[in-house]
């Protein structure tokens, strides 16, 4: 019998390859003209383009990554802006609770502020030595590598700080809220909610 990996989370297996998920069809995003904004229950409203996100100080993140579909791929090269370093700017509320994360083809996903914080969250701009390729997310995603990997939104375009939860695509179709992958947390309560979306069924990533 082969032996489980402990390096990995439980029901994961290990790829050399870095497969596409995403929703919807891969968006046109020309880092000339794009924006990555900051609202919600802030003292600082602001924008970024992307050069002026790359220029800020960087940071790398060498390490895992695991998708709720089951696959990890070990010992990624991410290149970004510390997300924290960011929230600093923005100075949220006192409030504040809650991220959300919006990207092009209407996608959202949630987490904790506090899970935010922590010294591996970037906002991306950078893969393995190159800019990210669009089929990845570029040119800018959310790397969030402490949770399944829906909750690093690809083609980011603003940050919401929130008082409140907001779940977000695949959270509102039955997906955990918190996604911690050595929890396994991969779907929610299924009877829930299956009512809530008239038996669409399981949902894919």
């Amino acid at each position: 019998m082969k032996q489980k990996d402990p390096t990995l989370p439980p029901g994961q297996v290990l790829t050399q390859k870095f497969p596409v998920l995403h929703v919807g069809g891969v968006p046109e995003i020309d880092p000339k003209t794009y924006r990555l904004g900051f609202t919600g229950l802030v003292e600082n409203r602001f924008e970024l383009s992307y050069d002026e996100l790359r220029a800020l100080p960087s940071t790398e993140y060498r390490g895992d990554i695991h998708c709720v579909t089951r696959w990890s791929k070990k010992a990624t090269y991410w290149r970004g802006t510390l997300f924290r370093t960011l929230v600093e700017r923005a100075n949220p509320a006192p409030e504040v609770t809650h991220v959300i994360q919006v990207a092009d083809n209407d996608y959202t996903t949630n987490l904790p502020l506090s899970a935010m914080l922590d010294d591996d969250v970037l906002v991306a701009w950078e893969y393995d030595g190159q800019p990210i390729e669009p089929i990845h997310g570029g040119p800018v995603r959310m790397l969030v590598p402490k949770r399944y990997f829906w909750k690093s939104a690809k083609w980011l375009k603003r940050i919401v700080f929130s008082d409140h939860d907001e779940p977000g695509f695949w959270e509102t179709r039955g997906y955990n809220n918190d996604a911690d992958p050595w929890k396994e947390e991969r779907y929610a309560d299924l009877p829930r909610w299956m009512d809530r979306i008239n038996g669409l069924g399981k949902p894919r990533p």
